[in-house]
């Protein structure tokens, strides 16, 4: 975001001032400079091999043995170096480094104070093995809590999300992978100030660069997963028009019930993938049969029906798909066996298609389309709850109804509602009855 609020750039402000007074004692502080010197040029360097890897994050290692080896205005001077000088692609760039450095100096400086205070620094030179991870565990902690206490905070005043959904979670979700970090870095300040010194301490990053570089081609397969199922959905939002957004709204809905149904977060996702996909079969209708005004005859609607089989061919040589594929192919299916392409019957039917039914159909009925106005939410999930057991398993609609009662219906994307409605043809008696 380019446009950083007032009260945001006071903020930042705010934050670089406290940052500035964490190093303000370093002239009266007793260190070996050049041990800070080597650690921020090291942190600095990693700062810069993430950026050519476009990793997304911090090396922290390197951050918290400068915590766990040196006084604090010392320990929070490593930091100031790498962040000022790490590539920021968004704008503004000189607004947006100085927040990472006060944030990233704050954090050091607050963890290596309680590492000292609960006398970590002698638990380090002696390798008094397993009470140096008290205090260790600790400055984690703290340094954690000071990242996500500040990161809220920006959340919450440059994108004006409320402050309790702006820390919901933040927490709990840093901690595990900083605490990953922490460890490596108590690994370090410990063969520092062993006989085998700093070299030793430099072999730990090793294994951490080489777990590093695995994660960031982790991230940029899974970019890439997402940029061919952006590309997909998009052609097909310019062949059928009418139904613009529907993908994308079908896919939030069927990660809503996945959620429900107490799915973990890799099915999920998969379930997700499956309601954005759904339609992509789409690509292979004749564009006249999907923009045609008026009844289709029943040719043309076998035509259509075929959909589901031409979207199945086309991702079915994708692997990270999963049981997306075979939502694809039986999302049309209904469990008294009158769906298509197959008729297949209750338990028959994949339950990744069956979750998919239900959001699809959904969808379809709260969206307006060229023919009619959408239905209001409370109407549509009465009209899922009429046709559960013929043609919706019973139990997805109740996790629609339980998740909507709980989050109600917030679609990211609403594209199709400025279009007024035309005559159209359409499929009557039955919801979610689209092209």
């Amino acid at each position: 975001m380019e446009a950083i609020p007032a009260r945001a750039r006071v903020y930042v402000a705010c934050v670089a001032v406290g940052a500035l007074t964490c190093l303000v004692p370093l002239s009266t502080v007793h260190t070996p400079w050049w041990a800070v010197v080597l650690l921020a040029a090291l942190y600095a360097g990693c700062e810069q091999v993430a950026a050519r890897w476009r990793f997304v994050g911090t090396f922290y290692p390197v951050l918290l043995a400068g915590a766990f080896l040196l006084p604090p205005p010392a320990a929070a001077l490593v930091a100031l170096p790498g962040a000022l000088l790490s590539p920021v692609e968004q704008r503004p760039r000189l607004l947006r480094r100085v927040w990472r450095a006060a944030q990233l100096v704050a954090g050091v400086w607050v963890a290596a104070r309680v590492h000292w205070a609960m006398g970590g620094r002698d638990a380090v030179v002696a390798s008094d093995f397993p009470y140096a991870l008290v205090p260790a565990g600790a400055a984690v902690l703290a340094f954690c809590l000071v990242l996500t206490v500040l990161d809220g905070g920006i959340l919450a005043l440059a994108e004006r999300v409320p402050l309790r959904r702006a820390w919901r979670g933040l927490f709990l979700r840093s901690l595990a992978p900083i605490a990953v970090h922490g460890l490596a870095g108590l690994m370090m300040a410990v063969l520092w100030r062993s006989p085998y010194g700093p070299v030793a301490a430099l072999l730990v990053l090793l294994p951490m660069c080489v777990s590093w570089w695995v994660f960031a081609q982790y991230h940029r397969e899974r970019a890439a997963h997402q940029a061919t199922i952006r590309a997909l959905v998009q052609a097909v939002d310019i062949k059928d028009e009418y139904t613009r957004g529907h993908s994308e709204r079908v896919g939030q809905a069927s990660m809503m019930i996945a959620r429900e149904l107490g799915m973990d977060d890799a099915r999920v996702e998969v379930l997700r993938f499956a309601g954005i996909l759904h339609d992509v079969g789409k690509l292979g209708v004749p564009t006249r049969l999907l923009r045609k005004d008026g009844p289709l005859t029943p040719e043309e609607r076998r035509v259509i029906e075929l959909h589901p089989e031409y979207g199945h061919e086309m991702v079915r040589g994708i692997s990270f798909l999963g049981e997306a594929r075979a939502a694809v192919l039986h999302h049309h299916e209904r469990l008294d066996g009158s769906g298509y392409p197959y008729g297949l019957v209750g338990g028959q039917i994949p339950e990744s298609a069956r979750v998919v039914a239900v959001a699809d159909a959904f969808d379809a009925m709260t969206s307006t389309r060229s023919y009619r106005r959408a239905r209001p939410v409370g109407a549509a999930l009465e009209e899922l709850e009429r046709c559960a057991g013929s043609q919706f398993d019973p139990s997805m609609v109740r996790a629609l109804v339980r998740a909507l009662g709980r989050h109600g219906w917030h679609p990211a994307v609403t594209a199709d509602e400025a279009r007024p409605p035309r005559p159209r043809g359409a499929v009557a008696g039955r919801p979610g009855a689209h092209r």
